[in-house]
């Protein structure tokens, strides 16, 4: 079964690494055939030395190829040749040359080919993430996420633009500089490489040792990111408690044992690859010794020990290179099965039907039941009628399903089937184009996200072709434009990460704002006003009445004051609706909502 997976997963990488180099393949098959012409070049030129050592010089009859006999017969023979000698020396030149313009080509192609790769691969992984369910967001780190975008896509095209390539170079390599030393000598070429299969054999055993290392490394490494980017967004916090040495103790004890890990793993790499280096050196003192016996006997030619000298030489980069290509190698695939396990999580699903009716209709929940995963649920046979053009208030204590209210209707979270069902006009949302619905509704939530980016940009993220003059009316409505009139740049201040050079109600008035500036038929604030005082909370939701007289609000609160012009308030207690009606028959009940009322009246008059 763990054989059948792992073959399962190796395909999906194959098929991943496939798509990925659709645009750029012809790049990089032809940056493939330079690297071969490189090696070609790098076997010619032992054989024009040995050529001209045993045959130009020596006097030895020759056994070469028709084609190079033809070629010295063109050049004058043998003879000639030895007595001009710099023309094998010019040949070694236009050899060098090729093999020169060959590498410059394959170095091109290879860049060319890696960044089209590497840019499809994160266009490709960015828009996927973009597209995956809110809950699969709410289940993985950012950290952990933003190195699977980042350290584990750059591993992956290193292996594929470097490794990959030297691979198939060094495979080139080895195949020609056998076939050419079984031409010579096929006893000597059998002694030569004797240490050849140990090595293969000792890589492929390092290969499968040195794989579940480097997923823990790497795991591990997306850990330490998750606490640095958490550490560096919540710097204030940090700040505020005094918390700085404890959150550095926390990160350098996860330095510590990342650092471990790496060390652990250093330890059968160092051994690999020393004895990888031993190895390559016993290839060329083999070939030494036994090609000066061989000599000797006068079983082997001063040019075929030259040759011989120069392919072992030429074999020790290819072997002692074949443990760090087996090293990257594992980590290329553990970085690879990573962005891989992204790009096979299941995007948001389209709505079947894909329907764009009215937004402006009634807005009901029938009898919905709904529980994060893994958890108990959070509403429980909830049913209400929002009526169009009316405003929902929604109260309730921390737990009781409110923000689950609005997030059900903004399908981030979708209902699963026999858990009830939620309308728009009559019409399930299931079936309505979740695009469409999104665009139609607007949305303020409990903590308001700002980008870095100016005030002004913050605010039109929404409606992109929102003119200057749109943008200053939904920051009035927002009782946000005196607060901008004293900046010394206006709309064009630069709001930090995550809005943190603005206080908590600025914050959210820029979120009101940005929800403000498009006519959407659905607004919902979800506890948006608890960082704005009493006076500011008022002049918004009078705003908000005299802009938005037709469209359908939900405004959940836990401030009597915010809720208490609603058309309809229900309250929330343990995920069902304990009261329904209007703020003075809730009021007048004496129920939640009335001692609710009755504690923010008497904390108001005590001026708490």
């Amino acid at each position: 079964m763990e054989n059948s997976v792992s073959k399962q997963n190796k395909r999906r990488d194959w098929a991943l690494i496939a798509r990925f180099t659709k645009g750029s393949r012809l790049s990089f098959l032809t940056a493939l055939l330079c690297s071969a012409l490189v090696a070609l070049a790098d076997m010619l030129s032992p054989q024009i030395i040995r050529a001209a050592v045993d045959n130009a010089l020596g006097g030895l009859p020759a056994d070469y190829p028709k084609p190079v006999m033809v070629l010295v017969s063109r050049l004058g023979g043998f003879e000639y040749l030895g007595e001009h000698i710099w023309i094998m020396a010019l040949g070694l030149l236009i050899v060098a040359l090729i093999r020169a313009g060959s590498q410059y080509a394959f170095r091109l192609c290879n860049t060319l080919a890696a960044e089209g790769f590497v840019k499809s691969m994160r266009d490709s992984l960015f828009s996927h993430i973009e597209r995956l369910p809110f809950s699969w967001h709410m289940k993985h780190r950012t950290g952990d996420i933003i190195q699977r975008c980042t350290s584990d896509i750059d591993t992956v095209k290193n292996f594929i633009s470097e490794q990959m390539s030297s691979v198939f170079r060094i495979i080139v390599l080895l195949a020609l500089s056998i076939a050419f030393m079984l031409s010579m000598n096929p006893k000597l070429t059998a002694i030569v490489m004797i240490p050849v299969p140990v090595i293969i054999v000792m890589s492929f055993v390092f290969h499968s040792r040195i794989g579940r290392d480097f997923l823990a490394c790497d795991e591990n490494e997306g850990i330490l990111s998750d606490m640095a980017q958490e550490n560096l967004t919540g710097v204030r916090v940090v700040r505020a408690f005094g918390k700085e040495r404890y959150e550095r103790d926390r990160f350098e004890a996860q330095n510590k044992y990342y650092t471990g890990l790496w060390m652990k793993l250093a330890r059968p790499l160092s051994v690999y690859w020393s004895v990888g280096d031993i190895l390559s050196g016993v290839m060329i003192l083999l070939s030494v010794v036994f090609g000066s016996k061989m000599c000797i006997e006068g079983t082997l030619s001063s040019g075929e020990f030259l040759a011989f000298i120069s392919y072992s030489t030429m074999m020790v980069w290819p072997v002692r290179m074949l443990g760090r290509m087996i090293a990257e190698m594992s980590k290329a695939g553990v970085s690879l099965g990573r962005v891989a396990y992204i790009m096979s999580c299941q995007e948001e699903r389209p709505s079947e039907k894909a329907l764009t009716p009215p937004l402006d209709g009634d807005i009901c929940f029938e009898n919905v039941s709904f529980g994060y995963e893994d958890g108990a649920p959070i509403l429980k046979n909830v049913s209400f009628t929002i009526k169009s053009g009316t405003t929902l208030g929604i109260l309730g204590g921390t737990g009781s399903g409110k923000s689950t209210v609005a997030l059900l209707l903004d399908k981030l979270y979708e209902l699963a089937p026999g858990q009830g069902r939620i309308t728009i006009g009559g019409v399930d949302i299931r079936d309505i184009s979740t695009p469409y619905l999104r665009q139609n509704i607007g949305m303020v939530l409990q903590e308001p996200f700002l980008f870095s980016r100016s005030i002004a940009e913050n605010i039109a993220i929404a409606e992109p072709g929102a003119g200057p003059d749109r943008i200053r009316q939904a920051a009035a409505a927002a009782c946000l434009e005196e607060t901008i009139e004293g900046f010394s740049r206006g709309y064009d201040t630069f709001v930090g990460e995550r809005g943190v050079t603005l206080s908590g109600g600025q914050k959210q008035r820029v979120a009101i704002a940005r929800v403000l500036v498009g006519s959407k038929p659905i607004m919902i604030f979800d506890d948006s006003l608890s960082a704005v005082d009493t006076e500011t909370d008022a002049k918004i939701r009078a705003e908000l009445e005299k802009r938005f007289g037709t469209a359908s609000i939900v405004l959940i609160s836990h401030r009597i004051s915010t809720l208490s012009k609603a058309d309809m308030i229900i309250v929330l207690d343990k995920g069902r609706i304990a009261e329904a009606g209007s703020h003075e028959q809730l009021k007048a009940a004496g129920g939640i909502y009335g001692q609710i009322c009755r504690l923010q009246s008497g904390a108001e008059e005590g001026g708490i």
